[in-house]
């Protein structure tokens, strides 16, 4: 074989490799990708089916239940337009509290149920995850158009 030849085939071979190496990472990146979804996107029946994603909000005051002598909490999770029920077999946070913003990772079940893998809460007072803070902010903005078209209407 010639040498121009063995030069080619080389360059071939690192090209081929090259791709074959960005094709599998971008597989892994996608399989491993996970989604935010708002609560009222889940409500409108918008998240992937298929695997695991992440739902935000507020956790709605006296919602929170527990089962004696069990580590699995139950509480709902609203985005000030609809709520989603949360269901977490495990230990929560210790900065998990009533009327915070948390993000849970996890699925829906058949009975509409978010089932929790891991639940996310704030670090301090002033720190709200990007995610929930726009989707807040967004609800709530629409909350107050509402009411303004309203009181003009009277």
């Amino acid at each position: 074989m010639k040498p121009r030849r063995q030069r080619l085939l080389a360059v071939g071979l690192t090209i081929a490799g090259i791709g074959i190496a960005t094709a599998l990472t971008l597989q892994a990146f996608k399989e491993n990708m996970m989604f935010f979804v708002s609560i009222t996107e889940v409500e409108n029946g918008n998240y992937p089916e298929d695997r695991n994603f992440r739902v935000g909000g507020l956790v709605v005051e006296g919602s929170v239940r527990r089962k004696p002598g069990d580590l699995e909490v139950t509480f709902e999770l609203t985005d000030l337009v609809n709520t989603l029920t949360i269901t977490h077999d495990g230990i929560l946070p210790d900065l998990f509290r009533e009327g915070q913003g948390i993000i849970a990772h996890g699925r829906l079940d058949d009975q509409g149920i978010f089932i929790a893998d891991e639940v996310l809460a704030k670090h301090d007072e002033n720190y709200m995850p990007p995610e929930v803070a726009e989707s807040l902010a967004e609800h709530a903005a629409a909350q107050e158009a509402v009411l303004s078209a309203e009181k003009e209407s009277q």
